[in-house]
């Protein structure tokens, strides 16, 4: 009667007892159904805020009435130059229903510069590290039309290592940290940025000083210690990272005119037919079963790169909740009010184990496999640093993941990751180590470089910043038991244990933590903001 009681302690929290239906879990590109123990804490995603009623208008509205800065249509002169900037292919996850809202974005401010006899524009996609998105995606993203009119020559990715293409700004004050970044943009008389907040991380000066710089400036705050001493990078008044990053946004700020236009989205990642997967299955009802027994159904007869490939075509439902535009660091504060409200969840107490499945969704393998890199990121990077206050997890305590952990890379899309994990990770799991004989080495290797600039490969230093954003996590928890992977010498490379199965990996935990271990999951997929207090 006492697990009863206590089986709900908020809307997006609850606790398993003995008549708790099995969890679905991801696993991959697939999803399995797991008995989780009786007294384990779930941790659901808030449910969606509802979307603005008709998103054009509020993004016109927030235009024309923008915080601490002239209305856009007021900075617009016939003969100026104009450069807009937007987010990549990695925001948001998974990539959503058309029209994209930079899109809808794009088509309001281009109308307002047309009207205002401003014909010298030029779109450029903030890619930063990232790789060059395709032109496929790039149509996709803004629509044929304005993809018509300004590509190739006007709608382009940023290139970070396009010497003639950068300038340098300069050093912040104090603490000499350099800033180079496209030189477009810094020459224009007018730099409007779109951006979308998925979680509280992204927006703000990260924006251009990130989207738009090269790697030397990347470098300064892409480090082991900048992570260490981030207190979750996910929550931005205890991120290093992010205080870093603002000191040079604010010198872009001091030499150029920018006009930040910032939305939020709530978190509807799927439609009808896979809404069940962020939904409490002790909800289900009839339709919700025989959903999970199609889906379950239906996976189990494709192999894995079929079943990605369904699964990549499955365009997110996300809806605009908030627009804001104006001054970069007013702006993005609105912004984040709403990014808090629609992913914070209290949370009372830390676990001992923290079980969390990893789903094939990630900025970093938006169309292309996740592979053992990126599985190392999402796990000790963003599903750890999914907090406010203290990790979910205590210090030393075990974290269980469910994934195949194939040994798969995409050889256009992440080949020097291929060399990172098999030629490097078997020396050193080592991030000082491997950031100080490594880094460079690949990041000025030429044939790397190559792919990145003519190709869609991501930049060479790409698979460091990837470990070292597991850094934080590796140094707070104590291991990492991999239930369900595939082979052993994939969780031995990353250093990491592996079991059989769900079950199996509890029981490691538990010999390692005491039988009376707490143990919390989340719920995935997920995007929610652990506020975690005593």
């Amino acid at each position: 009667m006492a697990l009863q009681l206590r089986r709900k302690t908020h809307e997006s929290v609850i606790y398993i007892d003995r008549d708790s239906a099995p969890r679905i879990m991801p696993f991959g590109e697939d999803f399995i159904l797991e008995d989780i123990p009786i007294g384990t804490r779930v941790i659901y995603p808030n449910p969606p805020i509802k979307g603005l009623p008709n998103r054009e208008a509020a993004i016109r509205y927030a235009v024309n009435n923008p915080i601490d800065a002239k209305p856009l249509y007021a900075q617009l002169e016939p003969g100026m130059k104009v450069t807009i900037a937007m987010d990549d292919i990695s925001l948001p996850l998974p990539p959503m229903a058309t029209p994209d809202v930079r899109q809808t974005m794009l088509e309001v401010v281009l109308d307002m510069c047309y009207a205002n006899g401003v014909d010298d524009i030029h779109l450029i996609i903030a890619n930063s590290l990232h790789r060059k998105m395709t032109e496929w995606e790039m149509k996709r993203m803004v629509g044929n039309t304005i993809h018509n009119a300004f590509y190739p020559d006007r709608y382009y990715n940023h290139d970070a290592e396009d010497d003639e293409g950068l300038v340098t700004l300069g050093h912040t004050k104090h603490h000499k940290e350099p800033l180079r970044v496209n030189r477009r943009a810094m020459e224009s008389d007018l730099l409007i940025y779109l951006n979308i907040n998925l979680v509280p991380m992204d927006g703000g000066h990260k924006s251009v000083a990130v989207g738009l710089c090269d790697y030397e400036s990347l470098r300064a705050h892409h480090e082991p210690q900048t992570i260490i001493d981030s207190d979750s990078y996910m929550y931005p008044p205890d991120s290093e990272l992010n205080h870093k990053v603002h000191r040079l946004g604010k010198l872009v700020d001091d030499n150029l005119n920018v006009f930040h236009i910032e939305t939020a989205l709530n978190n509807k990642m799927f439609d009808e037919g896979y809404d069940i997967l962020t939904k409490n299955e002790d909800d289900f009802d009839f339709t919700d079963r025989m959903k999970w027994e199609a889906m379950k159904r239906s996976f189990s007869k494709l192999p894995r790169k079929a079943r990605r490939k369904m699964l990549h075509a499955i365009p997110a439902q996300y809806e605009v909740i908030a627009c804001y535009a104006g001054e970069t660091e007013k702006v993005h504060d609105k912004i984040l009010e709403k990014n808090y409200q629609q992913y914070i969840v209290p949370v009372k107490g830390q676990c001992d184990i923290m079980i969390t499945g990893i789903p094939d969704i990630s900025p970093y393998n938006v169309y292309s496999a996740l592979n053992p890199l990126l599985v190392q990121v999402m796990a000790l990077g963003y599903h750890y640093n999914m907090y406010k206050n203290k990790p979910l997890i205590k210090k030393d305590g075990v974290m269980i993941i469910t994934h195949p952990c194939f040994d798969e890379f995409d050889h256009d899309f992440h080949p020097s990751y291929i060399e990172f994990f098999h030629r490097l990770l078997p020396e050193s799991r080592d991030a000082f180590y491997l950031r100080e004989k490594y880094e460079r080495e690949f990041a000025e290797n030429p044939a790397y470089i190559e792919m990145y600039r003519r190709g869609n490969a991501y930049h060479p230093a790409h698979p460091f910043f990837m470990w070292y954003w597991g850094e934080n996590g590796r140094q707070h928890v104590g291991k990492v038991i991999v239930a369900g992977a595939e082979n052993a010498h994939i969780p031995e490379i990353l250093g990491w244990e592996r079991a059989d199965n769900l079950t199996e990996a509890i029981a490691m935990a538990r010999s390692y933590m005491g039988r009376n271990a707490e143990i919390s999951m989340l719920h995935q997929p997920v995007i929610a903001l652990c506020e975690v207090t005593d």
